[in-house]
C-alpha cells in the first residue's frame, strides 16, 4: 500500500505528526494512496478519533471521498463499529451517510453487525433504512442473513421498512431466515401481519421449502403451524418440501410432513422421482423406512426413465435400503428399466467401476 507521510501518520493514529504535517505548505490533506484511501479514510477506518477531528476541522478535506471500492470514511467507520468516529463524521453537514459503495451497499448495510451503530444511523433523516444494494438486498435482508436478531427487531420496528422486500432472485428476508434455520428471527417475521410466509422466490420455492431442505425442524414446525402456508407446494421442478427433506435424510422433518393430511407423500418431481425414490438413491435408510410405512406410498414407482427405487438403491450400493425394499411383496427384484437394466445389473456395474 502506497501512502503519503500524512496518510501513514493518519493510519497509525499519530495525532501530533498529523498536526505537524497539516501545518506545512504544499501538503494535500485529500491525497489518496494507490487504493484510493485518503488520510481521513485511513483514520476513520481504524477509529482514530483525534486524527479524524483534526482532518474534519479543515474546510479543504472532503469527508465523502471513497476508496477504490466506493467505501467512504463513514461507511468504513460504521462497518468497523467506531461509534465516536461516526458521530464526528455525522457532525459535518456535508457528510452523506447514505452514499453507497460500488455494490450499492450503504453505511447502514455495512453496520448491521453493530446494533448501537445501527441505532445511531437510524436517527438520521438522510438515511434510508430500506435502501437495497444492486442485488436488491436491503439492510433488513443483510441483518437477517447475518443472524443479527437485535438489528432485525430495530428494522422491523420501522414503518418505512418493507419486511417482504426480496432481492433480485426473489429471496425475501424471511426466506433467508428459514433457509438458515434462524428460529428466533423467523418468529419475529411471523409476528407481523404484513409478512407473507409463503412468498415464492424466482424458482418457485417458499420459506418452508428452504427450511425443509436444510432440515430445520423448529422452523418447519413454525411454518406448518400457519394457515397461510401451503405445506405441499412444489417448486419449478415439482419438488415439494417433503421431497427435499427426504433427499436430505432429515428424519424428524419428514415425520412432521407425514403427520399432515394435506401432504402427498408420493408426489413425483418433474423426472418422476418420488420422495421414496430420492431417499432410496441417497441411502437414507430411516426415511425410506418411514415412507414404506405409509399405505399411500408406492414402493416400486418408477421415474420417467423406468428406474425404480430398488434399482437406484442397488446401483449406489445402499445395502440397508435394498433390504427394506425387498421386504415388500410388490417390489420386483428383477424388474428392468427402459434401458433393460435390472437392480442386480446396476449393482454389478457399480462394483465393476469401483474396482
Amino acid at each position: 500500500m502506497s501512502n503519503t507521510p500524512l496518510g501513514w501518520a493518519a493510519w497509525r493514529g499519530h495525532q501530533a505528526v498529523v498536526k505537524m504535517l497539516l501545518g506545512r505548505d504544499g501538503v494535500d490533506p485529500n491525497k489518496a494512496g494507490e487504493d484510493g484511501q485518503t488520510p481521513l479514510w485511513l483514520a476513520a477506518c481504524d477509529g482514530h478519533e483525534g486524527v479524524v477531528e483534526l482532518l474534519l476541522g479543515r474546510n479543504d478535506v472532503d469527508p465523502n471521498e471513497p476508496n477504490q471500492y466506493g467505501e467512504t470514511p463513514i461507511w468504513m467507520a460504521a462497518r468497523n463499529g467506531h461509534e465516536g468516529t461516526v458521530e464526528l463524521l455525522l457532525g459535518r453537514g456535508d457528510v452523506i451517510p447514505d452514499k453507497p459503495d460500488l455494490f450499492g451497499r450503504t453505511s447502514l448495510s455495512g453496520a448491521i453487525h453493530n446494533e448501537l451503530m445501527v441505532k445511531l444511523l437510524l436517527e438520521r433523516d438522510d438515511v434510508n433504512p430500506d435502501k437495497p444494494d444492486y442485488d436488491g438486498r436491503t439492510p433488513l435482508w443483510w441483518a437477517t442473513l447475518s443472524m443479527r436478531e437485535g438489528v432485525v427487531k430495530l428494522l422491523l420496528g420501522r414503518n418505512d421498512v418493507n419486511p417482504n422486500k426480496p432481492d433480485l432472485l426473489g429471496y425475501a428476508p424471511l426466506w433467508e431466515a428459514a433457509r438458515q434455520g434462524y428460529e428466533e428471527i423467523v418468529k419475529l417475521f411471523l409476528e407481523r401481519n404484513d409478512v407473507n410466509p409463503d412468498k415464492l422466490n424466482r424458482f418457485g420455492r417458499t420459506p418452508l421449502w428452504g427450511a425443509a431442505r436444510g432440515g430445520h425442524e423448529g422452523v418447519v414446525k413454525l411454518l406448518l403451524g400457519r394457515d397461510d402456508v401451503n405445506s405441499d407446494k412444489p417448486d419449478h421442478h415439482h419438488r415439494t418440501p417433503l421431497w427435499w427433506a427426504a433427499k436430505g435424510g432429515h428424519e424428524e422433518v419428514v415425520k412432521l410432513f407425514l403427520s399432515r393430511n394435506d401432504v402427498n407423500p408420493d408426489k413425483p418431481d418433474r423426472s418422476g422421482r418420488t420422495p421414496l425414490w430420492e431417499a432410496a438413491a441417497m441411502g437414507r435408510e430411516h426415511v425410506v423406512k418411514l415412507l414404506l410405512g405409509r399405505d399411500d406410498v408406492t414402493p416400486d414407482k418408477p421415474d420417467k426413465k423406468g428406474r425404480r427405487p430398488l434399482q437406484s438403491a442397488a446401483h449406489y450400493g445402499h445395502e440397508g435400503v435394498v433390504r427394506l425394499l425387498l421386504e415388500r411383496e410388490e417390489v420386483s427384484p428383477d424388474e428392468a428399466n427402459l434401458d433393460g437394466n435390472t437392480p442386480l445389473r446396476g449393482a454389478a456395474r457399480r462394483t465393476t467401476r469401483e474396482l
